[in-house]
């Protein structure tokens, strides 16, 4: 049996977190960098956003939210590093390995703060 490759997976991530970071940052961008903050609209109280936090859907949506474009980034920062500073060969791996398990760290500490949250 022949060894499977993981790159479709990383190539679904990149093409999820590219979605995610063109559709929804800009819009959270907008409204708690821009509309709450500038009084264009209502900023929610700490017991609203507390109560829509703790629901199970949206901790899934932040997980999403937030585990995609972190992979999405490692995927660039990986294929720039060896496009931008002609990487050897030999040095591919540590580099793969570094850039996703820094994604995978992150998704791993955004999933248990989102645990965590009571």
């Amino acid at each position: 049996m022949a060894k499977r490759s993981l790159t479709p997976f990383l190539w679904f991530l990149f093409g999820g977190g590219g979605m995610v970071s063109a559709m929804l940052f800009p819009v959270h961008i907008l409204l708690f960098g821009l509309a709450f903050p500038l009084g264009m609209l209502e900023a929610p109280g700490y017991e609203w956003l507390h109560a829509l936090v703790v629901h199970p859907i949206t901790r899934l949506y932040l997980f999403v939210f937030i585990l995609l474009p972190l992979f999405h980034a490692a995927h660039r920062i990986r294929y720039t590093a060896y496009d931008l500073f002609r990487v050897q060969p030999s040095l591919h791996q540590p580099i793969a390995v570094v850039c996703y398990g820094a994604a995978l760290a992150g998704t791993l500490a955004a999933g248990y703060t989102l645990l965590t949250i009571s």
